[in-house]
């Protein structure tokens, strides 16, 4: 009897992109589920509070001191106005983290990705089933968070619900990017990169303080990097601004989305399909 394996591999053959696709990348979400179930709920449920506790200190804590904020919209709250770079910030790590330290320990640690391109599956399969894995839990996050929002009384319209898919393609983006760069990382002290590269990213980012305080060269910075898109794209869509510049933010993540999963690809190609 043929094998499932074989069976696979003959229907590749002469296909374009035989090389690195089979079709499976649900397999890898798979194990991704498995291992979830056994004990990886710990981390997702601990990643989520961090935004919560920056929500509740900042916006009910500082903003006691701050009062109101003035916005295009009217005067807001101190919470509901840093609720949206919360909520991308909080999409943003749950892609961050499953994408890096997740993808580091199979990709150096138990060379799992070595064994899974070892049967009939590609490198762009694994990327693929990775990338939705983080992008799911960026998701949960986003939604989770949106809940805790509206439990807190911060969303005061529907419009407040295309946060979530905005959040979801910000996951996305990230999740893409954060793999595409752990691909190329060999040991832990090289993935310090991300806590260099995040940290100020987030505190800049124009999530607790508006933009404005800074020249215009520094805003100009911040608003080229993913998670200052991210913000106002989450913004934007919070508050119902559905206008054609809110596909520019799309389109950055596209671009984001789609250098990740080919620079991804090429290198799990390079390291272990020679």
């Amino acid at each position: 009897m043929t094998s499932d394996a074989v069976r696979i591999s003959e229907r590749r053959t002469g296909k374009f992109g035989e090389k690195y696709y089979s079709g499976r990348p649900q397999q890898v979400l798979l194990r991704n589920w498995l291992s979830f179930k056994s004990s990886a709920w710990i981390a997702v449920i601990s990643g989520f509070f961090e935004p919560v506790l920056y929500l509740l200190s900042f916006g009910y804590g500082i903003g006691e001191l701050v009062g109101n904020i003035s916005t295009s919209t009217g005067n807001i709250s101190y919470a509901a106005y840093i609720a949206p770079g919360l909520l991308a910030t909080s999409a943003m790590n749950g892609a961050m983290f499953d994408s890096t330290w997740n993808v580091f320990f199979k990709l150096n640690e138990s060379r799992l990705y070595k064994a899974m391109l070892a049967t009939s599956l590609g490198p762009l399969d694994v990327a693929l089933g990775e990338i939705a894995w983080a992008l799911m839990r960026g998701g949960i996050y986003a939604t989770a968070f949106t809940l805790v929002l509206a439990g807190l009384g911060l969303v005061t319209s529907w419009s407040a619900l295309l946060a979530v898919p905005a959040a979801i393609i910000v996951a996305f983006g990230f999740a893409s990017f954060g793999m595409a760069i752990t691909s190329y990382m060999k040991s832990h002290h090289q993935m310090n990169f991300f806590e260099i590269f995040l940290l100020p990213m987030f505190l800049f980012s124009g999530a607790f303080y508006p933009l404005t305080v800074f020249p215009g060269w520094a805003q100009a910075i911040i608003k080229a990097l993913p998670l200052g898109q991210g913000i106002e794209l989450v913004t934007k869509a919070m508050s119902g601004d559905l206008g054609i510049h809110l596909l520019v933010n799309v389109t950055y993540f596209i671009v984001m989305i789609c250098a990740g999963l080919f620079f991804t690809t090429k290198r799990l190609n390079a390291l272990f399909m020679k």
